[in-house]
């Protein structure tokens, strides 16, 4: 994690007209600068960038934020690419702030068992004509589905158990990949869904989105909360 006060020192430091020229010509008008907005298609400019107010906004597609936003909206990056390539071009070393060592050793095997889980619901997909056939139905090419690591979950309450022989390992239930119900019996979160892995910056599986194939409910099915995955940072 990067400190706040970071962030506000590297903001006060860049000059946000300088970053923005590095990709779209700037016009000066008045005390602003314009051009035609890079995020949507326009004859006439509405994209504003201000020196003073140190932010960047259009009156046509709404698009609006810092020096930092504009790096990640228009490099397509994460937060902490757009700051260390922001950090870089002004010289400063950025800080990361470490996370105890029993957590960070906790979390280790987390993300090897959503990598696993991963790779066995991608093997689902192939084997799965029903599955494949949606997406196709749904416009999606085999080479998106490759290159956004798609997959399937089976229609079977421990269908994971294929992949995890050691289907009470408590590791399945704190990543959320198994529910235990009262009774303590244990099953798959995710039944016959078409599955979205969830990347952290680092291209760990921290979470999984899944959407139902035919009917059921919830139609939408995401990871709950867990040691990987908190939904108020992550997304």
């Amino acid at each position: 994690m990067i400190p706040e006060s970071f962030v506000q020192e590297l903001l006060a430091r860049i000059d946000i007209v300088d970053v923005v020229e590095r990709y779209v010509p700037l016009r000066k008008a008045g005390a602003n600068y314009s051009a035609c907005c890079p995020f949507h298609s326009e004859k006439t400019p509405s994209f504003t960038v201000s020196p003073s107010k140190q932010f960047y906004h259009c009156f046509g597609c709404g698009a609006h934020g810092s020096a930092i936003g504009f790096l990640m909206q228009h490099a397509g990056i994460g937060f902490i690419e757009a700051i260390e390539e922001l950090a870089s071009s002004a010289g400063l070393q950025v800080p990361h702030e470490e996370r105890n060592r029993a957590e960070r050793a906790k979390k280790a095997p987390l993300t090897e068992v959503m990598a696993r889980a991963m790779h066995f619901y991608r093997e689902q997909l192939k084997a799965t004509p029903k599955a494949v056939d949606y997406l196709k139905n749904r416009g999606l090419t085999g080479e998106i589905a490759a290159k956004f690591a798609l997959g399937y979950a089976p229609d079977g309450w421990q269908g994971l158990q294929q992949v995890f022989p050691d289907y009470n390992d408590p590791a399945l239930v704190e990543c959320g990949l198994v529910i235990v119900n009262e009774q303590g019996r244990r099953y798959d979160r995710f039944r016959d869904r078409v599955m979205f892995p969830i990347l952290d910056q680092r291209g760990n599986v921290i979470g999984f989105g899944g959407r139902v194939i035919g009917q059921g409910e919830p139609k939408y099915l995401n990871s709950p909360e867990t040691p990987l995955f908190e939904k108020g940072r992550d997304l």
